[in-house]
């Protein structure tokens, strides 16, 4: 598991013409390989009549999937996850649909092909970079909460929300690798009076 990972931001599309087969490039941010999958029937269900829909996924846990859906073996999949991999790029998934248009292109020219108009779609990418981060809930009474304000925003760790009732409830989520640190920083300041609560674990958009 990647302590962190740079995808894109939207889905993005990109088309090309050779020889009158037409390529078109749809890219999508995904979740995990079920999204993924999930994302490539649609495109299959919305081009149901085209010859070829070439895929290739790649997933932050180390899962990589490239499919040449009937093309010659290694003309069409593999050149499209070299780009990926070439722009370090995690949990996308690259669909290339093609129209064949009668003329054929040779092992060279479907390499070209698929890859230029994975490249065209590229063109349009906004990169973000998302963090694994733990989401944590702290119980603290008033008179801790401008320190631990001061804390946050020193640290630049973002609050989620906060609850004032009787005690102050503060989420925050804070990076993986200093998650251990953030909990005794914390109950220091606070003099062990704190309560921290493990929330959950997830991939955050880096703030």
């Amino acid at each position: 598991m990647l302590n962190k990972y740079t995808t894109i931001k939207k889905i993005i599309s990109g088309e090309i013409t050779e020889k009158k087969s037409k390529f078109i490039a749809t890219i999508f941010p995904i979740e995990d390989e079920a999204d993924a999958l999930q994302k490539l029937e649609s495109v299959r269900k919305q081009h149901r009549d085209a010859r070829h829909n070439v895929f290739v996924y790649r997933i932050a846990n180390g899962a990589e999937r490239a499919s040449d859906d009937g093309e010659p073996s290694g003309t069409a999949g593999i050149p499209i996850l070299d780009i990926v991999r070439g722009m370090e790029l995690q949990n996308i998934l690259v669909v290339v649909t093609r129209y064949f248009g009668g003329i054929l292109l040779g092992t060279g020219g479907l390499v070209r092909a698929y890859s230029d108009a994975t490249k065209e779609a590229l063109k349009q990418a906004e990169k973000v970079e998302k963090i694994w981060k733990v989401e944590y809930k702290i119980k603290i009474s008033y008179s801790y909460y401008d320190k631990i304000l001061y804390y946050l925003r020193t640290h630049n760790i973002p609050m989620i929300k906060s609850d004032f009732t009787e005690e102050i409830e503060l989420y925050v989520n804070v990076e993986k690798e200093k998650a251990e640190k953030f909990c005794e920083e914390v109950t220091e300041i606070t003099e062990r009076t704190a309560e921290i609560l493990f929330q959950k674990e997830n991939y955050y958009v880096k703030n």
